[in-house]
């Protein structure tokens, strides 16, 4: 182990909440408990931050060390990442990371803001992602295109190429019903076509409805509409 690695993860293990580590492995059921330190995520982004211009620990040392011991390296590792301003950077390190996240949570919680300047050229990172053999990548190529095309940067042949994905994954298909969901509250005339002719398999689809229920972004008369279109 080198000497970074070493000082991150004695730093990180100093800022252990052992009653938050046994509520946060009840959410994360695909990593060890003994692979979790609990550590809140704004106190990690916090420590990102903090340790951006240490001279006592090479950063990229530590982004090299895949893959991690413990759940809040991963999410370290993709808050060091988010900060990272240069995008040719900032993407080659995400396609490092990419193949060892292993769980929802540190997927979820990982999103470059230099991504939002660089949509255009980002596109074929997503459309590789999507294709991925790696769940998590899937899911984060999925979930970039629901968090940063579904307004003014839309094209329905993202949407298209989502419904395409056909995985037994729950953690994709559960992005994709996300995906779905958030585009009827953004794009309700491109998105419920989708639904109205099954495109999407049955338990995506009902549980796409099922979340578009629960939003409180959809009228209640499409809310009505939905559950006609419920797959029973």
């Amino acid at each position: 182990m080198n000497r970074s690695v070493k000082n991150i993860q004695s730093s990180l293990l100093s800022m252990q909440d052992e009653i938050y580590r046994y509520f946060v492995s009840k959410l994360i059921p695909t990593v060890k408990y003994e692979s979790i330190i609990g550590i809140r995520t704004p106190v990690l982004r916090a420590y990102a931050k903090q340790i951006e211009n240490n001279t006592q620990i090479d950063l990229n040392d530590f982004l090299s060390a895949l893959p991690h011991k413990y759940f809040e390296e991963n999410n370290l590792h993709a808050f060091i990442i988010e900060r990272e301003k240069d995008f040719d950077t900032a993407i080659k390190k995400t396609e490092s990371f990419l193949p060892h996240v292993d769980n929802w949570a540190t997927c979820d919680s990982f999103s470059p803001k230099v991504f939002k300047k660089h949509k255009n050229e980002l596109l074929p990172y997503i459309d590789r992602w999507l294709n991925s053999n790696f769940t998590y990548a899937v899911r984060f190529g999925i979930k970039t295109l629901m968090n940063l095309y579904l307004d003014e940067d839309f094209n329905e042949e993202y949407m298209q190429k989502i419904s395409k994905i056909i995985s037994e994954e729950y953690y994709i298909n559960m992005m994709i019903s996300w995906y779905f969901a958030t585009a009827l509250a953004k794009q309700y005339d491109y998105a419920v076509k989708y639904l109205e002719k099954q495109a999407l398999p049955k338990w995506t689809h009902n549980k796409t409805i099922q979340k578009s229920i629960e939003s409180y972004r959809i009228t209640k008369d499409q809310k009505d509409y939905l559950r006609t279109l419920k797959i029973k």
